[in-house]
């Protein structure tokens, strides 16, 4: 049998000249502290005079129409009088009708703001000439066993549409992997490798972590603290993230404008879709979204939010107040935060910078989840995230927005429980009306019998007044489409548009129903101490197995059932009156099967689809060039000199363990190459954790590759 020499091995290629990470230079980052008070002297720039009056228009808008909701809701539950049921009914439909009129106020803002906006008056979104830039900026790209190609692909275009500018060489390009599947690994350093030979630039760097600690928040809070005092601001890119040179100009302008700014924040537009599913939403975000930004940015103001990515950050106020502290207990409320980036444009906030978002700033644009089970999942994840927030409003110092901010967070999920609980508790009511025998004489002298009955007539216009407010602010989109010429032939005219709408609003009401089930089951796992863990997000086309649609849509399927025999058995009327929330339970599995199928055509169509921005082309063509697909990494290694030379100058220097802090892994898969005869033996017995393992360790790795 053949044995390893300890020895290292000299391996081909100049080690040192593959080296492609910059000289470090550390930026501390302080601990975080949610206890302690870190209120700053410094006062971010306003973005208006009149932030109180548009902040209290917001507010009193949602009270008033809470208010006046509730009190009809009231009258029609108190004919007879208000019983236990009913009064619990009351209760919730206050608090769903309040975030209904929250996020219909703010939509109608962002429709008045969109209405007076001039494009040819704003500077940062007009077609001229990037402004001048100074800065040294970071372009951050944190991945996560992520398909290589295409991740270099939509990379490799906006370093080209960068360059473009004559500004991309303030601008140092960082890959910053955490990938834990070995042939991943070593593909993203082929494709690093590749990448920077054909930009033909050095400030392209890859780094690779074994250690995944606090996930994509400590993947950047790692590059800070050896990298970040070399710059004076960071852009943050996800994998689907993709951005033009021009925005990223402006948006290092708009920072540079503003010392007082801690982070600016674009409008990610989805883009590339290709199933029923994720081109309903490319459609929804494209024509909706703007709407609602622009409303949010209009009375967020310095207190705006952060979404995670396509936004630039000064380094030195992030490295100063947004590091995350680790909360107390354990998981899925404990442990590391997940949604991070709320968090951390609070914190940043709370030191006195600014947060600021550029709500008609294009050029900015991110992918979907091909199908619903994906966007499930990701949902999943989000809402374990968001329900840790719980643990985070109560921190000393913050301000009230971003107190907020968590709360609409932590209320988006929680909406689905109680929106499910609010039509129980409704068809409850009803069953005890038809099967409990009323009690018309209550205990105690009566003239006249109390008859339990509500006011039919005035509930159908309490649900049509409500309906109004959630399609109201499509409408609004659609009517700022009609007003603008050039904006309704992007959309393919004002029919086909219309046509759009309508169609998006029907299937929309069909899914809600499904993730209603989908985010009530998720906030039970979570309160049930159930982790979401750290998945890869699916980003090809949205096909399931059959299997798999039985299987997931399973349970909305028998809650559409149940639903539909209790409504029967009251009366048909109440029947027909629940039938959109009840067919879209019941036909959970052939509305998921439709909506992940690949589909084209003109009812949904958007700007970016019929004319594709260039980077988006760019992209989109690297991507579909010739990919020779991913060979297992040692083999890969082994082929391969300069990747090996590379993948070696990558790794960090060796570190002495302790006895306590053995590799297992790396134990057992020496032992199983020393018991091999040959390489391909010995890689054949390895699982994915001891490839892993030998990857991270140059000595073994050179000597295995040796083996004959």
């Amino acid at each position: 049998m053949g044995t390893l020499s300890t020895a290292p091995q000299p391996i081909a290629g100049d080690i040192a000249s593959q080296r492609l990470l910059p000289r470090e230079s550390p930026l501390p980052m302080a601990p975080g502290d949610l206890g302690k008070n870190r209120v700053s002297d410094r006062v971010p720039a306003p973005v208006a005079t009149t932030m109180v009056w548009r902040r209290s228009i917001i507010l009193l808008s949602t009270a008033a129409l809470t208010g006046a909701g509730g009190y009809e809701m009231y009258r029609v539950l108190q004919v007879g009088g208000v019983t236990v049921l009913e009064a619990m009914v009351l209760a919730l439909f206050l608090i769903l009708l309040a975030w209904v009129a929250f996020s219909f106020s703010s939509a109608v803002a962002g429709f008045f703001v969109l209405l007076a906006y001039r494009p040819d008056e704003d500077a940062l979104a007009s077609a001229t000439e990037p402004p001048a830039i100074a800065s040294r900026t970071a372009m951050l790209l944190p991945t996560y066993n992520e398909d290589a190609h295409r991740l270099t692909a939509r990379l490799r275009a906006i370093i080209e549409s960068l360059n473009a500018t004559s500004h991309g060489k303030l601008f140092d390009w960082f890959v910053l992997s955490d990938s834990t599947d070995p042939d991943i690994w070593v593909a993203e350093e082929k494709a690093l490798l590749a990448l920077r030979e054909a930009v033909g630039g050095p400030r392209l760097y890859y780094r690779h972590r074994a250690d995944n600690t606090a996930r994509k928040a400590g993947n950047i809070s790692e590059w800070i603290t050896r990298f970040g005092a070399s710059y004076d601001f960071m852009i943050v890119l996800d994998a689907d993230s993709l951005m033009t040179g021009q925005t990223i100009v402006r948006l290092v302008h708009a920072i540079e404008a503003n010392p007082t700014a801690g982070l600016v924040q674009t409008l990610p537009m989805i883009v590339n879709a290709r199933s029923l599913f994720s081109r309903v939403q490319q459609f929804a975000g494209r024509l909706y979204g703007p709407i609602i930004a622009a409303g949010v940015a209009w009375w967020h103001g310095s207190e705006s939010n952060y979404w995670g990515h396509n936004a630039i950050i000064r380094v030195r106020a992030f490295a100063e107040a947004a590091s995350l502290p680790q909360l107390r207990g354990r998981r899925p409320f404990g442990g590391h935060i997940l949604s991070h980036d709320f968090v951390e444009a609070a914190l940043m906030r709370r030191a006195g910078w600014g947060i600021y978002m550029l709500p008609t700033l294009g050029g900015s644009y991110e992918e979907v989840p091909p199908s619903l089970l994906d966007f499930a999942a990701r949902d999943r994840r989000w809402c374990q995230g968001n329900l840790q927030h719980l643990a985070v409003v109560p921190a000393r110092g913050l301000h009230w927005v971003s107190r907020l901010h968590f709360m609409v967070g932590i209320g988006a999920y929680l909406m689905a429980p109680l929106w499910l609980m609010f039509l129980l508790l409704g068809m409850l009511i009803s069953l005890q009306a038809r099967f409990v025998r009323p009690e018309y004489f209550p205990k105690g002298f009566s003239l006249f019998p109390t008859w339990p009955a509500q006011d039919p007539v005035l509930a159908i216009w309490v649900f049509v007044v409500t309906m109004g407010l959630l399609l109201l602010p499509k409408l609004l989109s659609l009517a700022l489409l009609w007003t603008r010429c050039s904006v309704r032939s992007q959309f393919g005219g004002a029919l086909r548009a219309s046509a759009g709408v309508f169609a998006e609003i029907v299937l929309s009401a069909l899914m809600a129903p499904v993730m209603m089930i989908f985010q009530s089951i998720a906030v039970a796992e979570i309160l049930a101490g159930r982790d979401a863990g750290w998945q890869t997000q699916r980003r090809d086309d949205g096909t399931v197995e059959r299997r798999e649609l039985y299987r997931k849509y399973g349970i909305p399927t028998l809650c559409g059932i149940a639903m539909a025999a209790g409504a029967y058995a009251v009366s048909l009327p109440l029947l027909l009156w629940m039938s959109p929330v009840i067919a879209g339970l019941l036909f959970a599995v052939p509305i998921g099967a439709l909506t992940t199928r690949p589909t084209t055509g003109k009812l949904f169509a958007t700007p970016e689809e019929r004319a594709p921005p260039p980077v988006l082309l760019r992209a989109n063509e690297l991507s579909a060039s010739v990919d020779v697909g991913i060979k297992p990494a040692l083999v890969e290694l082994r082929e391969d000199a300069a990747l090996l030379a590379f993948h070696i100058a990558q790794l960090p220097p060796p570190r002495a363990a302790r006895p306590d802090t053995i590799d297992a892994n790396l134990a057992v898969g020496r032992a199983k190459v020393e018991a091999s005869d040959t390489f391909e033996q010995g890689v054949a017995h390895l699982s994915s954790r001891e490839v892993f393992s030998i990857l991270n360790d140059d000595t073994m790795l050179s000597a295995l590759l040796q083996k004959r």
